[in-house]
């Protein structure tokens, strides 16, 4: 896997400037801006070659088979929201996350805060309340197709001030242009 990263960075002329932190081992990791199928590539690429073995959270209906064969290997973690007992709340995907960080020893759990590859002018904070509510920092991976740049820059953790923590966290990406720039949007409202 780690020739095959080597070897598609070095074809399309991708470096990676910035390596994590050597002892970020459980962290919730943004993945931004994402505004092309191409950061799969790209960021899959790069945690690879950063031996950082980033997992996505997706439903559990996800991992039957066939499809099972697919999901788990491309780092998929299985989220089950379903009550533990009849007539009970259905769990929260932040609590189901959270719950995934107490189960683990070690966790990089990458999201996607827009939320879609489209402009989208807010973000979703959900990211937020999971580092904060396990206890784990929030690392900024970020790919910067213009100097064709990719790494983990500000290692955040969380703090009572979420408004400070989300403008740090906005000025960060506010200059790093992603694949279609005019589909990249930071959050203002934090700014």
């Amino acid at each position: 896997m780690k020739l095959l990263a080597k070897l598609i960075f070095k074809l399309s002329g991708w470096k990676l400037v910035a390596p994590p932190p050597d002892n970020l081992t459980k962290c919730v990791m943004i993945a931004a801006p994402h505004t092309s199928n191409w950061d799969i590539l790209y960021a899959r690429s790069a945690f690879e070659l950063m031996s950082l073995p980033v997992k996505f959270t997706i439903k559990k209906e996800w991992f039957r088979f066939p499809m099972n064969l697919l999901i788990g290997p491309l780092g998929g973690l299985p989220i089950d929201r379903s009550p533990k007992v009849t007539g009970a709340e259905r769990m929260s995907m932040t609590d189901a996350m959270i719950q995934l960080f107490d189960k683990h020893e070690k966790l990089v759990v990458l999201v996607t805060p827009e939320g879609t590859r489209k402009f989208s002018p807010k973000w979703k904070t959900g990211f937020y309340y999971v580092a904060k509510g396990a206890g784990v920092p929030i690392a900024c991976g970020f790919l910067d197709y213009k100097q064709k740049h990719a790494g983990v820059g500000l290692v955040i953790h969380p703090s009572d001030n979420m408004e400070a923590d989300m403008k740090k966290i906005m000025e960060f990406y506010e200059n790093i242009p992603g694949k279609y720039p005019q589909q990249f949007s930071i959050d203002k409202q934090y700014l």
